[in-house]
């Protein structure tokens, strides 16, 4: 997932997203623990999107958090 689609999702699509990749890394390091995958790169992957859709959300609370403490 490209950092500009993250940006483009709302705060709660966001957070929906966060929880499916999640439950899908979980579910794709059991499996390799289990039988090796076919393709091993796509944990770092998954581990990096994970990372994004966090950044975005830090991103989003510190601006919220900003605008407040300026009102």
């Amino acid at each position: 997932m490209k950092p500009g689609v993250i940006r483009e999702m709302t705060t709660s699509d966001l957070e929906e997203r966060l929880e499916e990749e999640k439950k899908h890394l979980t579910k794709l390091r059991l499996n390799h623990a289990v039988s090796p995958l076919e393709n091993p790169m796509k944990i770092p992957a998954y581990r990096k999107i994970i990372a994004r859709i966090k950044t975005e959300l830090k991103k989003r609370e510190i601006e919220k958090s900003n605008k407040s403490t300026k009102q």
